[in-house]
């Protein structure tokens, strides 16, 4: 299970460490994508494996879940930790994500999410000032 949330930098090639805690899961390979509000999803291979298998059975005659999927899959690349727990991030991700050189990594229980520090901290500010209205609306999900 990941859960935490880690500072780190990505370098000048476009690396970036891995949380030590996290690195043994992701170590038969893990899958990087376009997430949702401007971050990135970084999954081990079975976790992505469960989630491709969801998008695959979505109906296609909808044009949101086409294009939900097609951001999902078509988005998506194979990436494996270096010998010092790095993971390559594409070019056209980082992009996606704005990430800079400081990166946030936050463990989602199956996923990681990669957000550049400055997008995270907006984010972060703005769920915590809604909280009580959050915490309400997940009462009625039974949460």
């Amino acid at each position: 299970m990941f859960i935490g949330e880690y500072s780190h930098t990505i370098d000048n090639k476009g690396r970036l460490a891995v949380p030590v805690k996290f690195r043994m899961r992701l170590a038969e390979g893990a899958v990087i994508t376009r997430g949702l509000d401007d971050c990135l999803f970084l999954y081990p291979r079975d976790e992505w494996q469960k989630m491709a298998d969801k998008l695959a059975n979505l109906p296609i005659s909808q044009a949101n879940t086409r294009g939900f999927v097609r951001m999902m899959l078509a988005g998506a690349m194979d990436v494996k930790l270096d010998s010092q727990g790095r993971v390559l991030i594409p070019d056209y991700l980082r992009r996606f994500a704005d990430l800079k050189k400081e990166s946030i990594v936050a463990g989602l229980f199956n996923r990681l999410e990669i957000w550049d520090s400055a997008a995270w901290n907006k984010y972060r500010t703005d769920v915590e000032a809604r909280s009580q209205e959050i915490a309400e609306k997940m009462g009625e999900l039974g949460i």
